[in-house]
């Protein structure tokens, strides 16, 4: 791990870099500011994810209707996506583990917590920790909770391996000083990702659409970038200006211009 006396300056480097990147390219912005924060505190994986509450929630759901609209790895493979997707499913059929509803149960502010201190005593003897932290090859985590408004927060999740020594304060300590104060870096994450403003996320193809479009590339450039006939291209076109409520391409762009997400009209 990084002293603590470079730390700071570390820190001042990893958002320097982070402001360098524009809209267009809010997945490498991510892939930046995850990559820099595990080598500052030496984990060996990260997660984003994008967490959406939908509407009023059923009394009996112990996430009070918070879903997870998105989920983005840093370093990804097979066995990691399809962890991910059991987890998605068992939250669904409501099978909700204690890190899970801990972690939602500050929503609203912003946190950040050992692995440790979001489960009770014994959790780490048991079928969830080994089935989703030990089979990916983590021996603990950090959590991060971010509010973008009432109805989204952002999630980052920081992972040790196996061979790793868990996390302690310092490194607690680093992520907090590193994503705070990043109001401009969440919200666009979720406007890349379509969500807390979009109707309905976006798709892997709507998101290079819109990549285009935040370039300022002309609808034929962006067909040629990505193998789609003009008119395919056109109608991602015209899908995202829906998702989002507005009706050109300058409107969209504004979304990117500093409006709260909470401002857009329908």
């Amino acid at each position: 791990m990084t002293s603590l006396r470079n730390v700071r300056d570390c820190l001042s480097s990893l958002w320097d870099g982070l402001a360098d990147f524009d809209a267009a390219r809010v997945e490498e912005a991510r892939e930046h500011l995850l990559g820099g924060i595990c080598r500052l505190i030496d984990a060996r994986n990260a997660t984003w994810i994008g967490a959406v509450r939908m509407g009023e929630p059923d009394p009996r759901d112990p996430v009070k209707g918070w879903r997870p609209s998105a989920v983005r790895q840093l370093r990804s493979s097979p066995m990691i996506e399809e962890l991910a997707r059991e987890q998605a499913r068992m939250l669904e059929a409501g099978v909700v583990d204690h890190s899970t509803i801990a972690n939602v149960g500050g929503a609203g502010r912003y946190r950040v917590s050992l692995l440790r201190e979001l489960v009770p005593q014994g959790w780490f003897e048991g079928d969830y920790y080994r089935a989703f932290y030990l089979g990916a090859g983590h021996c603990d985590a950090i959590w991060a909770g971010v509010p973008i408004n009432e109805d989204a927060e952002s999630y980052f999740g920081f992972y040790r391996g196996l061979d790793q020594e868990p996390f302690g304060e310092t490194e607690r300590e680093i992520v907090d000083q590193a994503l705070r104060g990043l109001r401009w870096f969440h919200r666009q994450q979720f406007l890349g990702e379509g969500l807390g403003v979009a109707s309905v996320p976006l798709t892997r193809p709507e998101r290079r659409v819109l990549k285009g479009l935040l370039l300022g590339l002309s609808e034929r450039e962006i067909s040629e970038a990505n193998g789609h006939s003009p008119h395919t291209t056109h109608e991602y076109v015209k899908r995202l200006f829906r998702k989002y409520g507005v009706n050109s391409r300058a409107a969209l762009t504004a979304l990117w211009l500093g409006r709260a997400l909470t401002d857009r009209t329908p």
